[in-house]
């Protein structure tokens, strides 16, 4: 009884402990929707503005220790004067900036266009078919990395014009990416969807239009965004070699006439008229892609 006494007044005595203060819990305010957009919008502006001006500073330099090259002024009044009448028209030589970039934008669309008319379908069979993958792996891997200057004769060959030959020259250079994408997310496609089908019995083409199109549309358009680049830069060197109406050939002209500041301003207006044409189509590609929904 006196331990069972003992145990009892052991376990009613209090256990004494350090108190620790915890500091105040702060409350992060979060900002209003339109501060937040514009921090986003400033953190994106700010070092794109940073970047030109860098750019500004070096060329500026460079026109100081290079006799004959212009500045960024000169080039800036020599951009107001062009772009007054872009589309002036004093003879079929002798044409405004903007006739010369439609030129070259109507042989990219028809390149182009045949270029995805061939490419997407040739990529489905090399990706959906071993016999086609055999088949045509090997002339792909051939061909494409040949110099776009080097198709430009076969072009001049084979249809004796300089405007079908450009067309061809970018057919050519720009079918690639597509063919390669187009059938890479072929064979990405899972396993079970074509067994779906097998079990459906599904017809190739019911497979083709309902399974394989729909998956492999992002890959697809993928290969288009980098077969337009390809198309807006062989172009410009295939109309420097073959003249007529064109941006290449305007700067071509320009060299001619040492006229430094128009050469300048042409390379910007096809920098901005290549990003225009590739942000389209990746917007395209977003709004189709189901992998970022």
């Amino acid at each position: 009884m006196q331990h069972l006494q003992r145990t009892t007044s052991k376990e009613k005595t209090p256990v004494s402990g350090e108190v620790i203060s915890l500091p105040p819990v702060q409350v992060r305010r979060r900002a209003p929707a339109f501060t937040r957009r514009l921090n986003d919008v400033l953190q994106r502006i700010i070092p794109a503005f940073l970047g030109l001006g860098l750019l500004v500073l070096l060329w500026q330099l460079a026109a100081i220790n290079s006799k004959g090259f212009p500045t960024p002024l000169s080039t800036l009044d020599s951009a107001l004067t062009l772009f007054a009448d872009p589309f002036y028209r004093d003879g079929p030589n002798d044409m405004g900036i903007g006739w010369n970039v439609l030129a070259s934008l109507q042989r990219v669309a028809v390149g182009f266009g045949l270029a995805a008319l061939a490419g997407i379908p040739l990529g489905f069979l090399i990706g959906r078919f071993t016999f086609f993958s055999r088949m045509f792996g090997p002339l792909i891997a051939l061909l494409r990395p040949v110099s776009p200057l080097a198709w430009l004769p076969i072009g001049l060959l084979l249809f004796q014009k300089a405007e079908p030959a450009s067309s061809w020259t970018i057919f050519i250079c720009s079918i690639w990416p597509m063919v390669i994408n187009t059938a890479e997310g072929v064979r990405r496609i899972p396993q079970d969807y074509l067994n779906v089908a097998r079990v459906l019995q599904l017809s190739e083409w019911t497979v083709i239009r309902r399974i394989l199109f729909p998956a492999v549309l992002p890959a697809v358009l993928t290969g288009v965004r980098l077969s337009i680049g390809i198309a807006w830069l062989v172009i410009v060197a295939a109309e420097m070699l073959t003249g007529g109406l064109g941006i290449g050939f305007w700067i071509w002209n320009e060299w001619n006439n040492l006229n430094v500041e128009n050469i300048l301003i042409a390379i910007v207006i096809i920098g901005v008229v290549g990003l225009l044409l590739e942000q389209g189509l990746m917007l395209i590609a977003r709004r189709f892609s189901w992998q970022e929904k």
